[in-house]
C-alpha cells in the first residue's frame, strides 16, 4: 500500500505543477479548478493509502521480493448478490428527478433512499442470509 500512497501523492504534485503551468497559459477558472479538485483528490487518496498501510503494517505488494502467491488467501467478504444497490440508484434517481419535478417527490425520494440504503445496510442482518 506504501507504493500506491507514494504514486498519488507524486500524481498529485504532478497535477499541481500542471495546474499552475495551465492557469498561466490560458488563465481559464473552470479548468483551473478541476485541475485543482485532482489535485485534492490525488493528496487524499494518497494519503488514506500512506496512513492506512502505516496502521496495518506492510503488505506482499510492499516486498520487491515478493512472489505471487504470498497475496493468497481471504481478502474479505464480498456479496455474492444483492438487489439493495438497485434500489438505492433507482431512489436516488427519484429524489434528484424530484429537483426538476416538485418538492413532494424529492421527499417522497429521499424517504425512499433512507430505507434502501438501511435496506443494504442491513441486508446480511435478517432472512436467510443472517451471520
Amino acid at each position: 500500500m506504501k507504493i500506491q500512497g507514494w504514486m498519488f501523492l507524486l500524481c498529485g504534485v504532478f497535477f499541481a505543477a500542471a495546474d499552475v503551468v495551465y492557469w498561466f497559459w490560458s488563465k481559464e477558472p473552470t479548468g483551473t479548478t478541476a485541475m485543482a479538485i485532482s489535485v485534492g483528490l490525488a493528496f487524499m487518496i494518497g494519503y488514506y493509502l500512506l496512513f492506512t498501510a502505516r496502521r496495518i503494517g506492510d503488505q506482499p505488494e510492499d516486498n520487491k521480493e515478493a512472489e505471487i502467491s504470498d497475496g493468497a488467501g481471504e481478502l474479505g467478504f464480498f456479496s455474492p448478490h444483492s438487489w439493495w444497490p438497485l434500489f438505492v440508484c433507482l431512489s436516488a434517481a427519484l429524489t434528484f428527478f424530484g429537483f426538476a419535478i416538485g418538492w413532494w417527490l424529492f421527499f417522497i425520494g429521499l424517504f425512499a433512499t433512507i430505507m434502501s440504503a438501511i435496506g443494504f445496510v442491513f441486508q446480511y442482518y435478517r432472512g436467510n442470509f443472517s451471520h
